[in-house]
């Protein structure tokens, strides 16, 4: 008897460690991205949306820019996660890159920025806290940090974004 009551509340503590995963989005990111969102697309009524686009169209037309300049101002504004949203300035096959590219910058501009991603955090510190164990100034780092950053997502945009014109060319043919 004793074994299936085990059974029983284990069953049901499943289910409510679920619920209170759940809860803990729904008051933590959910409300926070909703904000967000308002406040982005606000602002993207006042400034007109016309004007927004003509900028990321600009700002996006070569691939330089599309996988440096443009995620690092969605990351360094928006934040994450909100700076994914970005992505909607783009045409389809430059999503998936541009969204890889953002999502490998959310780390590296903590350094300098701590803002960018301030629930990740922990992650620069880590890193950090060695070279100040060591003594050493961590500014240095902090910059190298973000320019190995950029290099990166330059090259995962580059790759991302091949893969993903390949892809639709074999659908397309399909």
């Amino acid at each position: 008897m004793d074994f299936l009551a085990g059974l029983a509340e284990g069953f049901i503590g499943l289910f409510n460690a679920g619920g209170a995963t759940f809860m803990g989005l729904v008051t933590g990111i959910i409300p926070t991205l909703v904000v967000l969102i308002t406040f982005v697309n606000s602002i993207i009524m006042i400034v007109g949306e016309e004007k927004v686009e003509r900028f990321a169209k600009k700002m996006t037309g070569n691939f330089f820019t599309r996988y440096t300049v443009f995620p690092f101002l969605a990351v360094f504004f928006l934040t994450n996660p909100m700076a994914y949203t970005f992505g909607k300035f783009l045409e389809e096959k430059y999503k998936p890159a541009f969204y890889d590219a953002a999502v490998s910058f959310v780390h590296p501009i903590t350094g300098l920025f701590p803002h960018a991603n301030a629930g990740e955090l922990f992650v620069w510190l880590g890193i950090s806290q060695g070279i100040t164990q060591l003594g050493l100034g961590i500014s240095e780092l902090a910059v190298r940090y973000l320019i190995v950053g950029l290099i990166v997502i330059l090259i995962r945009g580059i790759v991302t974004e091949r893969i993903t014109i390949m892809m639709m060319s074999r659908r397309e043919a399909e």
